[in-house]
């Protein structure tokens, strides 16, 4: 069962979330990545559309190739480390996204009804996904009362106190991961934070993130719990007793997810859904 609802100072007006949104640019735009030990410098972006439109959209490039974040970028850097691609840099509340039904998979903004989606207060993390990596809504988690995977890349929060740039790949350690239930639905968090970061040595796990960053894996889970009721939905709900997993564990959900990356990618797990592979 979910606790009582912790109190938070939820910025609500559409006002302040219009302001938040990572502005795009209004004709087709190429980015270069700024010099960080964390970022992959390998990638840029360009934009296409209108900004705050329907047909708005982010690609990744290498060179002059466009690339699929979801397929052509690395799971890992290097040993120990995975990628993390950001769709919603800390303190913004567009809902950007990875389209997973577009070819070369570009960032786009959330829609509902036909209208541009915004959280209800800005989200306090980078928010993004691990590419070549999918949970699979075919598959029942025997240890979460039989729920599927939720048809999307393995979810990261990265907690580090720079904001990171919408589109960009960064080196980051992996800490522990949340099991969120969402709709009835497995949609993992995994807590990591970037290599770069001023306290990436000395994190390596839940108990050290507890540490150096008291309170914090609370916040995460009380955000995510909260997000969808100032809408009407019902707050969403978390495995596990509530707990973030630690390490060892969440190292077992990424090779999981791989595992079923690999399984669609290769055509052993049938396309039924359409996704662009």
């Amino acid at each position: 069962m979910i606790s009582s609802r912790s109190s938070l100072v939820l910025r609500r007006s559409s006002a302040l979330a219009r302001a938040s949104r990572p502005r795009a640019s209004r004709s087709s735009g190429r980015v270069t990545r700024a010099a960080s030990t964390a970022v992959q410098t390998q990638y840029s972006t360009e934009t296409k559309g209108e900004s705050d439109t329907l047909e708005w959209r982010m690609f990744v490039k290498e060179g002059d190739k466009t690339v699929s974040p979801w397929h052509d970028i690395p799971a890992s850097p290097a040993d120990g480390l995975i990628n993390f691609f950001c769709e919603i840099p800390k303190e913004t509340a567009a809902k950007m996204e990875v389209t997973l039904d577009e070819a070369g998979n570009p960032i786009k903004q959330d829609v509902k009804k036909e209208k541009l989606r915004f959280y209800p207060y800005n989200i306090n993390w980078n928010y993004g996904m691990m590419p070549q990596t999918w949970e699979d809504p075919k598959h029942a988690n025997p240890e979460l009362n039989n729920m599927m995977g939720d048809n999307d890349p393995l979810d990261i929060v990265e907690i580090g106190s720079a904001t990171c740039e919408m589109g960009a790949t960064y080196a980051v350690k992996p800490l522990g991961v949340y099991a969120m239930i969402d709709d009835g639905e497995v949609d993992w968090k995994l807590i990591a934070i970037r290599t770069d970061d001023p306290k990436a040595d000395a994190v390596n796990d839940v108990a050290d993130v507890e540490k150096e960053f008291p309170g914090e894996l609370e916040k995460i889970r009380v955000w995510f719990r909260d997000y969808k009721m100032p809408d009407g939905k019902p707050a969403n709900e978390f495995g596990y007793d509530d707990k973030c997993m630690d390490k060892a564990f969440a190292l077992g959900v990424i090779d999981e997810v791989k595992g079923f990356y690999n399984a669609l990618k290769s055509g052993e797990r049938e396309n039924d859904d359409g996704l662009a592979l």
